[in-house]
């Protein structure tokens, strides 16, 4: 077994001890480094990668024995880390309250920022180019301190966003053109890939470590949008109140509130993501169970309407971009179901599901594709037509893909590792697809 053989197997075996709820991540990163010095031991003696690994892992124990050793080592420590801070600072140390004071201090910043943008920046254009590079700064930069990143990793960051900030506001773009709303849409998209490079620590090669990143934006999503609700309930409640007494609180909504708390809400939400994980039983099965045969039933019926729309040509524009975006979503759901699911399991009825659901897509990405060219042959190309072209291709190898090496998992030939190793090698080429739209489009259309 090659050494990269070796890092897969224990990118799974710490997929699968991050699954007991009784260990916490800084116990995952012990157990992991106790692992990997007994396959060194083992090494030193003259066993190969495999026999090193299997005689490691035996030396650790069962993982299941593990789990309950730790759960009656420490019994309260479950309760515990439901709080969201320590009863007692000097046993915790004042970690958990420093943490706090900096993701505080960075959703402030985030606030300020996207407040500074509404003030100065002129052009609702240009502010639209620039609100990622307000915002995702902040977050990576609490992951960097949190994963406490070399200088190699953070300058490995800092270029490619600095060029990106050149490109967003140096490029002569059309206000209004095609070209800028392109970037205004994929420029999030590259950002995110760099918020994900400092989220892992910079170990961007590791399988194991992008799939906790897909897994994390998973989570983050569902944290930000229950902050979200939560936060138009109470604003909606108070100005409720407030409008009794004759008080018109809209001109702070839209010039105070909303400019700080969304942001910061998504600095807020990533912390919290941070914090929770592994605590509480993960929400992500159960989500993904709930909405793979609802999202099922919607590519069906998708399909459907296409069907009665006869020529495809006549397929309006604005109903092409709206599948692209049900594809997109159907990939996210694709992704944080196979990040949820125990790689160890054997094949069951939601893993038929999960290929059906992955033929409903490809059957409406394959329509869409043709929709796509028939319009080019029909009307010429644009900038438009070319980035949705370049996406649905790329979703379409994704898919295939995906597909091909479900049937082989369901048919036993493949292990569901090959699957996720898969899903996560495959992410970046959108983030490079991304940056291609932002850089090199506006040249190559003239910024129109």
């Amino acid at each position: 077994m090659e050494h990269a053989e070796l890092e897969a197997q224990i990118d799974r075996w710490r997929g699968y001890v991050q699954r007991r709820q009784a260990i916490s991540p800084a116990d995952v990163d012990e157990l992991e480094d106790h692992l990997r010095e007994q396959v060194a031991d083992r090494q030193a003696t003259g066993l190969d990668d495999e026999e090193a690994f299997l005689v490691a892992i035996k030396r650790l124990g069962n993982l299941d024995a593990v789990s309950r050793e730790f759960a009656r080592e420490h019994s309260d420590r479950l309760w515990k880390q439901l709080v969201l801070m320590p009863e007692d600072p000097a046993d915790a140390g004042a970690t958990p309250w420093r943490e706090l004071a900096i993701v505080l201090a960075l959703a402030v910043g985030a606030g300020l920022a996207v407040k500074a943008g509404l003030t100065w920046i002129e052009g609702g254009g240009v502010l639209a180019r620039n609100l990622g590079l307000l915002v995702l700064p902040f977050l990576t930069g609490y992951f960097a301190w949190k994963r406490r990143l070399s200088a190699r990793v953070v300058l490995g960051i800092l270029v490619p966003f600095a060029v990106l900030a050149v490109a967003l506001n140096a490029y002569p773009f059309t206000s209004g053109g095609s070209t800028e709303l392109l970037a205004v849409l994929h420029a999030p998209v590259v950002l995110w890939l760099l918020a994900g490079i400092a989220y892992v620590g910079g170990r961007w090669r590791s399988d194991g470590r992008r799939m906790d990143f897909a897994r994390f934006t998973g989570e983050l999503v569902i944290y930000f949008t229950l902050l979200a609700l939560g936060g138009a309930v109470l604003t909606g409640l108070t100005f409720a109140v407030l409008q009794l007494v004759g008080a018109d609180l809209e001109p702070v909504l839209e010039n105070w509130i909303l400019p700080f708390a969304v942001p910061g809400a998504l600095v807020v939400a990533a912390w919290l993501v941070e914090a929770k994980q592994n605590v509480v039983e993960n929400i992500a099965p159960v989500l993904t169970r709930v909405f793979t045969p609802l999202t099922i039933a919607m590519l069906v019926a998708v399909l459907a309407v296409l069907a009665a729309v006869g020529g495809l040509a006549e397929v309006d524009r604005g109903l092409l971009i709206l599948m692209d975006a049900i594809l997109v979503l159907v990939l996210c759901l694709l992704l944080y179901a196979i990040s949820a699911r125990n790689s160890l399991a054997h094949p069951g009825v939601f893993d038929v599901l999960q290929l059906v659901l992955v033929a409903a897509a490809l059957a409406v990405d394959a329509v869409m594709l043709t929709a796509m060219l028939t319009r080019i042959a029909e009307f010429g190309f644009s900038p438009n037509k070319i980035a949705a072209l370049g996406l649905n291709l790329l979703l379409l190898i994704h898919l295939a893909r995906t597909g091909w090496l479900t049937v082989g998992f369901l048919r036993g030939r493949r292990p569901f590792t090959a699957l996720e190793r898969w899903q996560t090698r495959y992410l970046p080429v959108y983030a490079l697809w991304a940056a291609v739209v932002v850089l090199a489009f506006p040249p190559l259309f003239g910024f129109i």
